[in-house]
């Protein structure tokens, strides 16, 4: 359900129950989210419930992902009681393999996304992405290689500057189209950072954490940033149900 909160601050519905009602009707349209968390979250299933929403509204929605297999991806959404076999095949729901050995992956994602013309995208995760190796010419200018171009050298895999040049390539390829957008990323135990590349959640408009207390056996969920919203910092425990996903309690 899309939520109208004023002409200028529509809501996209999340799909998850109790969720809408903390961010005031949605995530923000136009938005990027960041779903981030330790593994083992629920992070895929948020991205599931989302597209879910999306797929009973009627909604043109692209999944995008470079850590699983489609065919892993769509059972794993069966099991969680997720049918989107239908949506599939009728060209409402595309998932879509990012083949991180291809050099046209950025270019391959955008095309896809313009083109498209997606109201709903998912990245799960933007990690393996922002890991690729960046090459730098010209006083810095980004240069992401194919064939001959190899001989140029590449800033090294760990370096926060070609952390950032990915991160803002991606989320820039997000934000340019009109569509509300999802990107997943891992948080290493006991890390304070809210990604795995400690630079997406400066640059994305809303940020939900996800995390494990085991001595309490309980699953949280904490809406860290979202733009425009007013919204509670107080973790809030939530349940992931055997049919429909998350729940909050």
């Amino acid at each position: 359900m899309e939520y109208h909160t004023s002409t200028e601050d529509r809501r996209v519905g999340t799909g998850i129950a109790g969720l809408d009602e903390l961010l005031q009707g949605g995530y923000p349209k136009g938005s990027v989210t960041l779903i981030a968390g330790t593994p083992g979250t629920g992070k895929t299933i948020v991205c599931f419930q989302y597209l879910d929403t999306g797929v009973k509204n009627k909604e043109k929605c692209l999944f995008l992902t470079s850590d699983e297999r489609i065919d892993n991806l769509v059972n794993q959404a069966n099991k969680l009681g997720f049918n989107f076999d239908g949506a599939v095949k009728s060209g409402q729901l595309k998932f879509l393999y990012l083949d991180l050995e291809k050099h046209t992956v950025h270019k391959d994602m955008e095309d896809e996304i313009r083109m498209g013309k997606y109201s709903r995208v998912v990245l799960d995760s933007l990690t393996p992405l922002s890991e690729m190796p960046v090459w730098v010419v010209n006083r810095g200018s980004e240069i992401i290689p194919v064939g001959d171009t190899m001989v140029n050298t590449p800033l090294p895999l760990d370096s926060i500057q070609a952390t950032r040049m990915h991160v803002r390539r991606l989320l820039r390829i997000l934000e340019e189209d009109a569509c509300t957008a999802l990107v997943t990323s891992e948080i290493t135990e006991g890390s304070r950072n809210l990604s795995r590349d400690s630079v997406s959640e400066f640059l994305v408009d809303g940020i939900l954490v996800l995390d494990l207390d085991p001595s309490m056996d309980r699953r949280k969920l904490t809406v860290r940033k979202m733009r425009g919203t007013k919204h509670t910092l107080k973790p809030r425990d939530i349940e992931i149900t055997s049919k429909g996903g998350i729940r909050i309690l």
